[in-house]
């Protein structure tokens, strides 16, 4: 085992880490986890860096209360690309930490776009991470050393990482900007999804209707609710080429669903069968489901130029303040601030201030986009001599 960290697999160690947590304002956190094979994430190791050890623990062997102690702390857990470690924190100890930080997120603020760790290790500190671990089985015991040095370097420099990103974002003016969008990544819906609209991700199921649909939706929901029932992945349970298939068919027979296209013997004869013929029948009566959650107008004919203004400058600005584009305004936020809805991202926050102000002008004629002559846009006061065509 490496000097520059421990593995903790025993009840009593991982408290005793967390108690010697006590009064620190900071740590790393990042997990190894598989889901490939299951319907919710199965957590194989957290690593843990409290800026004065590094610790691997090893959650099949220890209990999950010590890590929801340590989210009580007045600590900010940092992170890379947090939103699957998230959903892990959520499955494994129903809690997550007070507030974090996620170095990806961040990096977007000072013009980088969704960089891995690697690439940030690589640019901020000048640090190559290892790579020779990272598609292992880590559910496998017991874990190579190879397997533990790779897992403790994800964290080992990660409060070195954050230092510097917060550095630069207060040179920048922006460090409240990203803490407020972690707040947001943070505190979103992770949990298990809505069986009643499981069928929505089917591809092949969006372009059924009348009976078919039915049949599909009541086939997708049960899928789902089993999936996560029995912890597996929704293929296992029945793959999207006989759930479409059967919806198609409807069959009525057991001989009739054993000739479906990924429909096995065994599948159609037993009692699985004859609650797919049910479901079947029963999807058939179900009413035409609510279509899926729409803008809350559509875009006017009228406002489709404003919209092409908007995103065309948007484009140009991102590269001159040095935000990744997507944290800036997406095509939909576009969209959403040109209708005026009320919730639009560019009409609130940072993201007003530096867009959607600026944009209103463009769009009520006050302000005007240009070429700037070397090959860029700018936004500028508007003259008010039209061009008219000769």
């Amino acid at each position: 085992m490496s000097d520059d960290y421990r593995v903790i697999d025993e009840d009593d160690a991982f408290k005793e880490y967390v108690a010697s947590c006590e009064g620190i304002s900071v740590f790393a956190i990042d997990t190894e986890f598989h889901r490939e094979r299951s319907y919710f994430p199965k957590v194989a190791l957290i690593q843990i860096n409290n800026g004065t050890e590094v610790v691997l623990i090893d959650p099949l062997a220890v209990d999950s209360t010590p890590l929801a102690d340590l989210f009580t702390l007045d600590a900010t857990a940092v992170l890379h690309a947090a939103s699957q470690d998230l959903e892990v924190f959520e499955h494994w100890a129903d809690s997550v930490p007070k507030r974090i930080f996620d170095t990806q997120l961040a990096a977007g603020f000072t013009g980088l776009s969704t960089p891995s760790l690697a690439a940030l290790h690589d640019k901020v500190l000048r640090i190559s991470l290892p790579k020779t671990s990272r598609l292992t089985d880590w559910l496998a015991r017991p874990l190579t050393e190879d397997q533990l040095d790779y897992a403790a370097s994800d964290v080992a420099h990660l409060l070195e990482l954050r230092n510097h990103l917060v550095a630069e974002l207060e040179d920048r003016g922006r460090l409240e900007w990203a803490e407020n969008e972690c707040e947001l990544l943070r505190t979103a819906t992770r949990g298990p999804r809505d069986p009643d609209e499981a069928w929505r991700r089917i591809k092949a199921v969006r372009q059924l209707k009348g009976e078919s649909l039915g049949a599909a939706r009541a086939l997708a929901a049960w899928r789902e609710t089993q999936a996560a029932r029995l912890d597996q992945p929704v293929r296992f349970i029945l793959s999207d080429l006989a759930l479409v298939g059967i919806a198609q068919r409807k069959p009525t027979t057991p001989d009739q669903l054993k000739s479906i296209r990924g429909v096995d013997d065994r599948l159609a004869r037993n009692e699985t069968g004859e609650l797919l013929l049910r479901l079947v029948e029963e999807g058939q009566a179900l009413p035409a489901p609510k279509k899926a959650r729409q803008p809350s107008r559509p875009t006017r004919p009228e406002l489709r130029p404003a919209v092409s203004l908007v995103t065309a400058w948007v484009a140009q600005l991102a590269g001159e303040v040095h935000i990744d584009p997507a944290l800036l305004g997406t095509r939909a936020d576009i969209e959403s601030f040109v209708r005026g809805d009320p919730d639009a991202r560019l009409a609130h926050g940072w993201r007003a201030e530096l867009v959607g102000d600026p944009a209103k002008r463009l769009m009520t004629g006050d302000a005007a986009l240009a070429f700037d002559g070397d090959g860029g846009l700018v936004l500028e006061e508007r003259s008010g001599n039209a061009i008219s065509p000769r």
